[in-house]
């Protein structure tokens, strides 16, 4: 997006509120709204008006600095359980994506050394804002190394929106896209439309045509049938969680990876480290499942009788073994993977 525009998701330090670009308006309305409590932050959540990883921990931190800054108890200790009782609360809201809860814990982490109240919501908001920041660089230096994978002309498809809306600017495999076109690169984006809510059709291709990238949406049925005509060069999409065994991202990945390993296609996963969940596997995860209204309905047109069952998996877990590459701001990790996530365990356990 223009870099004059808001960011995705911001502190303002007038107000001690939480401003974001409402997604669920786009590509219709661009309208900037304010969370002031917590309460405010978790429907936002919900509703998915704040979504994508990175975004979603950013969003985390500063509903820990809302928290802080709104509290009105003068015991440190009270001070800091309420603080940490509201971190529970918004965590709740997306159990699948686990930057949410990183953002979360490294703010209760930091107002946990303060030694008075004043002191524990300077540092939140501070440390709101620095995971925000760290967020731009992190997608500017992964996308560096992701465009090196591009070949001077290609067509990539993506699927849902791994962008500027999903972090604070800039993105992750849309951020990839970006570097690549900053680099010279004839780049052409295929975009799945990523039913049920459409964020590639509302998010992606509205991104993408804001920025001069060529861009073409297709349904998501249609994707295997592109790579088997060649129309696809090759793949990249984001990631929610990435555990020892698994890469977690939107509904649809999974079946775009076993057709990219059909066709010969490289299929590439774009995510800051912050999104890894190494002490897990694939079956300790919680796949979140939405409503039935999001399949059963399109605004006021129903599309599937009252006496049918809906199952709505928000997420899909693909094995590692169908992933070329995984474009992190430390570098491209390629298989083994167990050999590659040394190295990124490593620095999970120094930012402990």
């Amino acid at each position: 997006m223009p870099e004059s525009e808001p960011y995705t998701v911001a502190w303002e330090a007038e107000t001690g509120s939480i401003v974001y670009i409402d997604q669920t308006l786009l590509p219709g309305r661009y309208e900037v709204m304010r969370c002031t409590t917590t309460t405010d932050l978790a429907r936002a959540i919900r509703r998915l008006e704040i979504r994508g990883a990175p975004a979603l921990g950013i969003a985390g931190a500063m509903g820990v600095a809302l928290a802080a800054v709104r509290s009105t108890a003068t015991d440190l200790d009270r001070f800091q359980d309420e603080v940490r009782r509201a971190g529970d609360f918004l965590k709740s809201t997306r159990p699948t994506a686990v930057n949410l809860a990183w953002g979360i814990d490294r703010a209760i982490r930091k107002i946990a050394m303060a030694a008075s109240v004043d002191e524990a919501k300077a540092l939140a908001v501070a440390e709101a804002n620095a995971v925000a920041e760290e967020d731009e660089l992190t997608c500017r230096r992964l996308g560096g190394f992701g465009a090196e994978l591009f070949a001077d002309d290609c067509t990539v498809l993506t699927h849902c929106n791994a962008g500027a809306l999903a972090c604070r600017c800039w993105g992750t495999a849309l951020g990839v896209i970006r570097s690549a076109v900053a680099a010279g690169k004839n780049v052409r984006v295929i975009s799945c439309e990523t039913r049920p809510l459409n964020q590639g059709s509302r998010l992606t291709c509205w991104e993408l045509a804001r920025d001069g990238i060529d861009v073409t949406l297709i349904p998501d049925s249609s994707a295997a049938y592109l790579m088997r005509k060649g129309k696809i060069d090759l793949v990249i999409v984001g990631a929610d969680r990435i555990t020892q065994d698994a890469v977690f991202n939107k509904i649809g990945t999974y079946m775009h990876a076993v057709a990219a390993r059909h066709h010969g296609i490289p299929f590439y996963v774009a995510a800051p480290v912050s999104t890894f969940d190494l002490s897990r596997r694939e079956a300790e995860i919680t796949v979140e499942e939405r409503g039935r209204e999001e399949l059963a309905w399109c605004g006021e047109r129903k599309l599937a009788p009252d006496d049918v069952k809906v199952l709505n998996y928000a997420f899909d877990a693909t094995p590692l073994d169908l992933v070329d590459a995984i474009v992190t701001e430390v570098g491209v990790l390629r298989p083994p993977y167990a050999a590659s996530f040394r190295f990124i365990r490593t620095g999970e356990e120094s930012r402990r």
